[in-house]
């Protein structure tokens, strides 16, 4: 992944701490009763929701399994995903990403990010994807991404969209088991995807690093979308933040299950009832690690804002209205420029 940039050697603030607290803290979550008919019963699926509401509130994380997505369509992925990435890099750059194609390959070389110690491919759910030409709110134009097509694995493609089909299913299913959780009506959620959603999958691949005490696999920060659902393999590195004594966690892999959790938007349509929680990658000195996070979120074009269920007199709205394609925009756009701010985040939408 290229030579550590000696300024960063010396950037203490950003020197990973290699010592998580490493426990099974994570919920997990049985899916069996919506995916499962011989075991759905209304006392289950009440069970589940409660169980869902207690580790978004408590955690913004859990893990879920007997999810419904096919485990041979998991291995295929998994497995075109090692064949692309063990390519020359003069072969993934064939579809690698720029400031006018957002969506491809990329490492830490090509965005010079040396303390992101991985190399990823995106691939979108919808082709195309309308986004916002700019992320200035006074610009209405509309552009669109669309998907690259390695040539390698010859598949690749195929199984990407057959398995985004599959997890996006899972999605909805979560997402109206939060809605549920939330005490809203199931489908409440759905208007936002149905049509021109924003969402893609990304695939991760993080080499072993010879320095695991100066870089990170992926810096700390918080999901901008409505919820991500990740594959990680056995080597696992995920950590997360726990609330209620700012620790990080590590997330020890399950076979097979999924990693689910909120993002900013749901913090902001919950009111901050529930919270999009902070999150990093740790690398490994010695084995490769591979991931595949799913991103579903909405239509480019949905205003962001707590749901009028969610507010009243004794709470009111936590948030001023955002468009969410100019906020991803702002987001995407910043992975191509050095900036001396933050990042865009929703507490800059905050109500004083």
């Amino acid at each position: 992944m290229g030579d550590v940039d000696p300024a960063f050697v010396q950037d203490p603030e950003h020197r990973p701490k290699l010592s998580p607290i490493q426990v099974d803290g994570i919920p997990i979550v049985d899916l069996s009763p919506v995916t499962n008919p011989t075991v759905s019963d209304p006392s289950s699926i009440e069970g589940l929701v409660k169980e869902i509401g207690s580790a978004c509130k408590e955690w913004g994380f859990f893990q879920v399994i007997n999810h419904g997505v096919p485990l041979s369509l998991r291995q295929r992925i998994e497995k075109a995903s090692k064949l692309f990435f063990a390519q020359t890099l003069e072969e993934k750059k064939k579809v690698s990403r720029d400031e006018t194609s957002i969506i491809g390959y990329y490492d830490t070389e090509l965005t010079k990010n040396v303390r992101d110690w991985k190399e990823v491919f995106d691939f979108l759910a919808k082709d195309p994807t309308f986004i916002p030409v700019t992320s200035d709110e006074h610009d209405d134009r509309v552009t669109h991404w669309i998907n690259t097509s390695p040539e390698y694995p010859s598949n690749f493609r195929d199984i990407l969209k057959e398995y985004i089909q599959e997890v996006e299913k899972l999605s909805l299913k979560l997402l109206e088991l939060i809605a549920l959780s939330l005490g809203l009506e199931a489908k409440r959620f759905e208007e936002f995807f149905i049509k021109d959603q924003t969402s893609f999958i990304r695939l991760n691949h993080y080499p072993p690093c010879p320095y695991p005490h100066l870089a990170l696999g992926v810096g700390r920060h918080k999901d901008g979308g409505a919820l991500t659902v990740l594959a990680q393999d056995e080597v696992g590195g995920l950590e997360v933040k726990r609330k209620t004594n700012q620790e990080w966690v590590g997330v020890k892999p399950t076979p097979d299950a999924y990693i689910v959790n909120v993002g900013d938007i749901i913090q902001v349509w919950s009111n901050d009832l529930y919270e999009s929680v902070e999150h990093r990658v740790m690398v490994n000195s010695e084995k490769e690690r591979f991931s595949i996070p799913f991103f579903f979120n909405p239509a480019h074009d949905t205003e962001v804002k707590p749901l009028e269920e969610m507010t009243n007199d004794q709470n009111p709205s936590k948030y001023r209205p955002y468009k969410w394609g100019k906020f991803l925009v702002h987001r995407k756009g910043s992975n191509f420029k050095k900036q001396n701010v933050d990042n865009i985040q929703i507490y800059h939408y905050n109500i004083a």
